[in-house]
């Protein structure tokens, strides 16, 4: 199985990519698996022009010249594609965002209406691509705050599983290992079940979901510094 790791944490030390890292070793534990991760804030990706150019040549690439035709190209060789992202300002960072505007190479102008929903028709077959979604939040819940991103992966993304975790900064907190440890090893458990099945439960969603500690202990050791 061939998966691609869209990372895009601005930081070395990311929260998010800790839980990711933890899914990728259970999900490698169970069958043999190629990753590569691409650390995106470390690419030129420059915005999209909306020149349209990569529609009239129809050959699945950009016409700008930086990093994006390469991680165009891993996504048209992977089985799975990871986003691994914190939210910002409820959704994702501004330069993973740009990947995302920027893979229209991959789609047609013509669109089609399947099910009451008009949507570009893809320029190949991605019916069997699979698409996981892992973002964490520095906020302590999870109502409110991730609405946004979960219409904005169901429009974007097909064959879709989505975790939204609050209080991911506890993840690189050394006296919240008690409590990020044990989260850990869910998403090692939840990767486990991912390779058998290259879906999640609704029972291991939420409890990848469920907040580490109470809302207000949270609050008091954020406010408190």
């Amino acid at each position: 199985m061939n998966i691609l790791v869209l990372n895009g944490s601005p930081k070395k030390k990311s929260d998010t990519l800790r839980m990711t890292h933890s899914f990728l070793n259970g999900l490698s534990s169970r069958q043999p698996c190629d990753i590569t991760v691409i650390n995106v804030i470390e690419k030129d990706i420059h915005p999209c022009q909306g020149c349209f150019a990569c529609w009239q040549k129809g050959d699945g690439r950009c016409v700008q010249q930086d990093d994006q035709n390469t991680i165009l190209e891993a996504c048209m060789h992977a089985d799975v594609i990871i986003w691994s992202f914190p939210l910002y300002c409820y959704s994702m960072p501004s330069h993973l965002k740009a990947v995302l505007d920027r893979t229209i190479p991959l789609l047609q102008m013509r669109m089609k209406e399947t099910n009451g929903k008009v949507q570009h028709v893809s320029l190949a077959d991605f019916s069997k691509k699979h698409t996981v979604v892992i973002c964490g939040a520095g906020f302590p819940d999870w109502e409110g705050n991730f609405e946004g991103l979960r219409l904005q992966c169901k429009n974007s993304f097909g064959n879709l599983t989505t975790v939204f975790v609050p209080e991911a900064p506890l993840m690189n907190i050394p006296e919240a290992a008690p409590v990020a440890e044990p989260l850990l090893e869910q998403f090692h458990k939840a990767g486990q079940e991912y390779a058998a099945t290259l879906t999640l439960s609704p029972e291991t969603i939420r409890i990848l979901q469920t907040p580490m500690i109470p809302k207000e202990a949270y609050l008091a050791g954020v406010n408190a510094k």
